[in-house]
C-alpha cells in the first residue's frame, strides 16, 4: 500500500467547516489523504481541512478504517505501508497502537528511497529524480486531476468531497472494464 496526501484548492461553494490552510503547500482548501494498491487503485480515502497535517491525516483515515486492520488474520505477510519523507512511521505506529493495540502484527511501515547525491552522479542524472515505487500514487493522483470537478474542492462537506472521489474510481473502473475483451485482457 502506498500513502499520500494532495492539498486542493477550496472555491467559494466550500463551507467554513472544510477550509484550512497547508503552510507547506500554501494551499488554502482541503487535503485528500490516498491510500493505493500497487496498481493505484484506492485501498483508503479521506479528506480533511488542508491545515491537517500529513501524519495526522494518516492516522484518522487509518483509524476509521480500523475494522480492515483487525479482520485481517495474524498468520499471513505484514502489509508493508510505503510513505514518504514527511512521515514520522514511529510516531503514527504509536498513536495507532492506542487505537488498536495488535496493528504491530498485521503492518509496517516503510519510508521510500530517495536517491542519494552519488547515485544520481552515478546514472548520470541530474536534480529530481522519480522513485519508482512513489509515481504510483503520483498517477493516481493525475487520474483524479481527469474529472474536472476535482480540480479543486467545490464541495460544502468533506463527506461530500470523498464521495466525490470514490465516484470518480467508480466510473474510471467501469471505463476500464468496458475495455476489456471477454477472455478478461484489455485491448491495446
Amino acid at each position: 500500500m502506498i500513502i499520500d496526501s494532495q492539498a486542493v484548492k477550496n472555491t467559494c461553494n466550500a463551507s467554513v467547516k472544510s477550509k484550512g490552510f497547508c503552510f507547506y503547500k500554501a494551499t488554502n482548501g482541503i487535503k485528500r489523504h490516498l491510500g493505493v494498491d500497487s496498481l493505484g487503485f484506492p485501498f483508503f480515502i479521506h479528506c480533511t481541512k488542508a491545515s491537517v497535517s500529513d501524519k495526522m491525516g494518516l492516522i484518522e483515515m487509518l483509524s476509521h478504517n480500523i475494522d480492515y486492520f483487525k479482520s485481517k488474520p495474524v498468520n499471513i505477510p505484514k502489509i508493508t505501508i510505503l510513505l514518504d519523507h514527511g512521515y514520522h512511521p514511529e510516531k503514527i505506529t504509536q498513536e495507532l497502537e492506542k487505537i488498536y493495540p495488535g496493528i504491530v502484527t498485521k503492518i509496517r511501515f516503510q519510508l521510500s528511497s530517495k536517491p542519494s547525491k552519488a547515485q544520481k552522479k552515478h546514472e548520470g542524472k541530474t536534480g529530481f529524480v522519480p522513485v519508482k515505487a512513489r509515481w504510483v500514487i503520483e498517477r493516481t493522483n493525475s487520474w483524479i486531476e481527469r474529472c474536472k470537478s476535482l480540480t479543486k474542492n467545490f464541495e460544502i462537506t468533506l463527506e461530500n468531497a470523498s464521495a466525490k472521489i470514490n465516484l470518480c474510481f467508480i466510473r474510471l473502473m467501469l471505463k476500464r472494464l468496458a475495455l476489456a475483451e471477454p477472455s478478461g485482457s484489455y485491448i491495446a
